[in-house]
């Protein structure tokens, strides 16, 4: 069972059908042999080209009443497909971007937990080890970000799928580290290393307030893809980075030792296990 927190310490247990399929299955190493085919690129490039087509539009309607979403905050359009849908626009004015430049935002609608970095560049997401050098395939950005933290902001297929910059910044060349397509979901965390699995894209933000900020986009099961804008040399706090195309998605954020203070209840809510949902351009930290 998931248990996320709100911003006012109210906690609830997410006790989907969803959530104890996946269980079932990444807990056992018969149900982990039977989704190995489905994380294939291939099985993603297959579902993405049906999710693209005009017959897929019509489970559009179905999946707003199954999730009980608020369309009141969306553009106002006719979708041609599920992906069209699934990768709306909000309204303007939707999300208030906090512009306080001591404040570290989050760049989407999501579930947040914080984990330290330490001195090895070693941490544990939930249940499973991981290494900077491991995430990035870089030793040299692994030793940069010892004693900070990682920001894990996982999307769920009902939140909203575009991204923002969290700080005024010149960004530097993307990287592109091809893998499979596991969940995000944070019972397949525990049975598999899927953050440094997983297909993802980073970019280093030397930002204003923050000093050098990694951001890394993680795709997940059933497409997942990443559509990042055209790179910019000089960006924005605010301005939309990019998407995720149909499934469950995560941003990874890296901040430098004493860079960032993670707000207290994030912080809090991470080491009891919990996740905290939070929305695009809410205040997550602030600078030391």
């Amino acid at each position: 069972m998931i248990r996320t927190a709100d911003r006012k310490g109210n906690i609830k247990e997410e006790d989907s059908f969803q959530n104890n399929l996946l269980e079932k299955i990444y807990g056992s190493v018969a149900g982990r042999m039977m989704i190995r085919p489905l994380v294939n690129p291939a099985v993603s490039i297959a579902m993405g080209k049906f999710l693209d087509s005009r017959i897929s539009a019509a489970a559009v309607e179905p999946f707003i009443r199954l999730n009980h979403l608020d369309m009141s905050d969306y553009e106002k359009r006719k979708y041609t497909s599920y992906n069209d849908f699934f990768k709306r626009k909000i309204r303007k004015d939707a999300r208030r971007i906090d512009m306080e430049p001591g404040h570290f935002i989050s760049p989407c609608d999501c579930r947040a937990s914080v984990y330290p970095v330490d001195e090895k560049a070693r941490l544990h997401i939930k249940q499973t080890g991981y290494t900077v050098e491991e995430l990035l395939r870089n030793p040299s950005l692994g030793k940069r970000y010892q004693g900070g933290y990682v920001w894990v902001l996982r999307l769920c297929v009902q939140d909203y799928h575009r991204y923002i910059y969290p700080d005024n910044a010149a960004e530097s060349r993307r990287i592109r580290i091809p893998g499979i397509l596991h969940t995000v979901n944070p019972v397949a965390n525990d049975a598999c290393p899927i953050y440094k699995e997983n297909s993802r894209e980073y970019s280093l933000l030397k930002t204003e307030n923050f000093r050098t900020v990694l951001m890394m986009e993680v795709g997940a099961l059933f497409v997942g893809k990443i559509e990042n804008r055209p790179r910019r040399a000089s960006v924005k706090r605010g301005e939309e980075k990019g998407n995720f195309a149909f499934g469950g998605s995560t941003i990874v954020l890296i901040t430098e030792k004493n860079a960032v203070k993670p707000d207290e209840d994030i912080l809090k809510n991470s080491q009891a296990g919990m996740e905290t949902r939070v929305l695009m351009g809410e205040k997550i930290g602030e600078f030391f």
